[in-house]
């Protein structure tokens, strides 16, 4: 009875604490709670406590033939000067069957238990009632690995190592793997550092290796084991780790498709394609030509060209056993190497022919282009290397007679990839360029180092197998496929494919190209495109941002080659504001009403047109320029979707393959159209929420974005209300009382803060369960110090 009044205190200040906190919402906090004081008494601080802080997060990962082993090691910091104890809780990934599990805290074994997804799934909804925080809704479907945790001492760390072992299945050749690296959201401060390191090796050879979620760096050590890596300091990141990677025959070709069913705003799917083919087996290496242009104008002297001298000789060194180069410097005229194309032998003579050369003179871009024209081979693919740092100042200077004659002059079997060196290139010559002869233009900034950059490149393209690629979809209506044209197919990497299609159905895919002159096909047969009839599949949700990350980028660059247009502008905002990708000529719409429905769509796709045309034109070179060609031209060729903006107070999310929009506390799908949608209502934890989760994973995904949500689903909008009468009450500004669990169309949306219960208190300790996360289900350590 004497600790009666303790207890009294400490939930009163819990409860202080819970409304300092922002109701504990599902971006994710942790709070310590302070033990209990001494017998003589004490003041309870008037601030709420801090979150725990996640120092590191580094994860190897080894996969042997499909069966893998995750290692997890991070280390958690208690910033308080209390003592939190707790449970440590582990999502497990979709569909893993652990075959065994091993946890150490601060290099001392733990017990622990793995949790089927039924019992999960008690646990995570368990906690969602009595936190009032949907966060955890995201790992419905999953199991998990449970253990206790010695307290972590004030000031003080835990480091915690986590290892299990699953087994991968693989369908039609493709592989997949899945790291819930999306509960770092629930860390107090940035990570310092985020590694996952990926081992394959296999008994059949590696092709394509892809992460749709993350950027990584692929090292092939041979055909059959591949390193994976990605590597990130100073952040938070949100989203699942998630690695692709094919074992099969040659060609390799992997399909994902996705769709939304009844879509009605935006009827169609999403499909991405993987290209691969053999490493170091039997197929037929391209012969081809490579022909390199240097800029060795007065502005190159130095360092860059040193580095251009040192990314050439790397290049020589790298030629193919049936190769051959044509070799040019320019300035105030031309120099080559030889008269012709030179045959590798005299590799090691066009080196030492190079590095005896300096920088001076002016910059004749068109004369250099011209002679390049003339020698070469039209029966051969081409690969023309252009370096340049500056505009052309020489000769003729005009840059559309420039490309007029290259057009006119330069064979179609030439594919063109400009190197922009610094800020003084004219990036409308070189996009201009690239484009119209089917290669990709580099920008390599100040900072940045070109032999790396051309190094890394020529590795790329070194080894053609497949070239001229057409693909035929037989018979299904695709449409905004990128890239366009397709690429060449090189040894070691693949080309990833996007577009959309009309009506999903199950079609025989065929692929065409050229080897060395004859004419090779490859048939896919039996590829099914989803329907949106089967269910959605979470797996393939990114496809639609990753799709439009690639067509806005294409529709930049058009506008800064072509000009201002209404309707390129009006697909540019349209797909901003769906997809939640900020683009210059939708930035200032954060500031607008949203959402944004179709009327109010035309009316800010007009603005910016508007505006646009009141701009003063654009240079076409200079840092600015230069920055733009860049970002356009990494969005056009995106190999994951762009990462959603938080700007002006509006923060952008993605879950279950939709973007949404934080609006006076909701969390709106940019799909939903207040003016013609009315929203189905559904209480926020009753038992039809709860329900609705269940059913499907990606619906799953978007209430775990937080309390109240309005998605779009199936062509209905879904609102989720606070519990109790008092929030129905003012949402719909009738006095009617809604049984818990049922649903009531509204037109009329504001965001109403729930009531909250001072005794659910003792429950709450986290923004949610992930990876690492210490959930303080214990909520003191005052046990101890109570002799219990």
């Amino acid at each position: 009875m004497k600790k009666a009044p303790k207890l009294i205190l400490l939930l009163i200040f819990l409860t202080s604490i819970l409304f300092q906190a922002d109701n504990v919402q599902a971006d994710g906090i942790i709070i310590p709670v302070p033990p209990i004081c001494p017998a003589s008494g004490c003041l309870l601080p008037p601030f709420p406590m801090q979150q725990l802080e996640i120092r590191y997060h580094h994860v190897k990962v080894m996969i042997e033939n499909q069966l893998v082993t995750t290692r997890v090691d991070q280390v958690f910091f208690n910033p308080n000067d209390y003592t939190i104890e707790g449970t440590y809780v582990f999502p497990l990934p979709p569909d893993a069957v652990v075959s065994q599990f091993v946890l150490w805290v601060d290099g001392k074994p733990v017990e622990g238990k793995v949790l089927d997804a039924d019992e999960a799934r008690q646990i995570y909804e368990e906690s969602v009632r009595k936190m009032a925080d949907p966060a955890l809704l995201e790992y419905v479907g999953r199991g998990a690995v449970q253990a206790s945790i010695y307290p972590i001492p004030p000031q003080g760390e835990r480091r915690i190592e986590l290892e299990y072992q699953q087994v991968l299945t693989s369908e039609n050749g493709l592989v997949r793997y899945q790291y819930p690296l999306n509960t770092e959201k629930f860390s107090a401060t940035p990570l310092e550092s985020v590694t996952v390191d990926v081992s394959i090796q296999a008994n059949l050879p590696i092709r394509a290796v892809y992460s749709p979620s993350h950027p990584v760096e692929v090292q092939r050590r041979d055909d059959r084991n591949v390193l994976a890596t990605y590597e990130a300091v100073n952040s938070k990141p949100d989203t699942d780790f998630v690695l692709f990677y094919s074992i099969g025959e040659n060609q390799a070709f992997h399909l994902m498709s996705f769709m939304e069913p009844q879509d009605a705003s935006d009827p169609g799917g999403y499909f991405l394609m993987l290209l691969a083919p053999e490493i170091g087996g039997l197929h037929e290496v391209v012969a081809k030509d490579v022909v390199l242009i240097l800029d060795r104008s007065g502005s190159m002297e130095g360092e860059k060209f040193q580095q251009a001298q040192a990314a050439l000789t790397y290049i020589l060194e790298h030629l193919n056993v049936e190769d051959r180069f044509f070799l040019m410097a320019f300035s105030s005229d031309t120099q080559a190497f030889s008269e012709r194309l030179a045959s590798v032998s005299q590799a090691d003579e066009a080196i030492n022919w190079i590095n005896q050369m300096g920088a001076m003179g002016s910059t004749e871009i068109d004369r250099a282009l011209m002679e390049v024209a003339r020698v070469v081979d039209e029966e051969r693919p081409t690969y023309l290397i252009f370096l340049t740092d500056g505009l052309p100042t020489r000769g003729i200077t005009d840059i559309d007679q420039i490309l007029t004659n290259v057009s006119q002059e330069m064979p179609e079997n030439v594919r063109v990839f400009p190197f922009g060196v610094g800020y003084d290139v004219d990036t409308f010559l070189l996009d201009s360029l690239a484009q119209n002869q089917h290669g990709l233009s580099t920008y390599v900034q100040p900072e940045e180092a070109l032999d790396e950059r051309l190094s890394a490149f020529y590795e790329k393209i070194s080894t053609p197998v497949l070239t001229d690629l057409i693909i035929d979809f037989g018979g299904l209506d695709v449409y905004d496929v990128f890239p366009n044209p397709l690429p060449d197919l090189f040894e070691g990497n693949q080309v990833i494919v996007t577009g959309r299609y009309r009506e999903g159905k199950t079609v025989e895919i065929s692929l065409r190209g050229e080897t060395n002159g004859a004419m090779k096909q490859y048939f896919y047969p039996a590829q099914r495109f989803a329907d949106g009839k089967q269910g959605l599949d979470q797996n393939f949700s990114s496809l639609p941002r990753l799709w439009a990350t690639r067509k806005i980028g294409s529709l930049l660059n058009q506008l800064r080659l072509n000009g201002t247009d209404q309707e390129t502008i009006d697909q540019i905002v349209r797909l901003s504001l769906r997809y939640g990708i900020v683009t210059p000529y939708t930035s200032y719409l954060v500031t607008e009403d949203m959402p944004m429905g179709e009327e109010a769509q035309r009316e800010a796709a007009q603005n910016a047109y508007s505006h646009a045309l009141t701009q003063p034109t654009q240079a076409t070179f200079g840092m600015d320029a230069v920055q733009k060609a860049a970002a356009g031209g990494a969005m056009s060729q995106a190999e994951q979707p762009a990462a959603p903006s938080v700007s002006e107070g509006r923060i952008l999310r993605t879950a279950g393959g939709k973007t949404f929009i934080l609006l006076d506390g909701i969390w709106m799908d940019t799909t939903f159209d207040p003016k013609i949608m009315i929203p189905m209502q559904i209480e926020f934890i009753s038992d039809a929420y709860f329900e609705l989760s269940a059913n499907n994973e990606n619906l799953a995904a978007a209430l775990a974005l937080g309390e109240k949500v309005i998605v779009v689903h199936q062509g209905q909008a879904i609102q989720v209300i606070s519990q109790g009468k008092e929030g129905i009450q003012e949402i719909t500004k009738e006095p009617t009382t809604i049984p818990t669990g049922q649903v009531h169309p509204v037109s009329v949306i504001e965001p109403i803060e729930a009531p909250i219960n001072p005794t659910e208190w003792i429950t709450v300790g986290a923004g949610g369960l992930g990876i690492g996360l210490i959930v303080l289900l214990v909520v003191i350590g005052w046990k101890k110090k109570q002799g219990k």
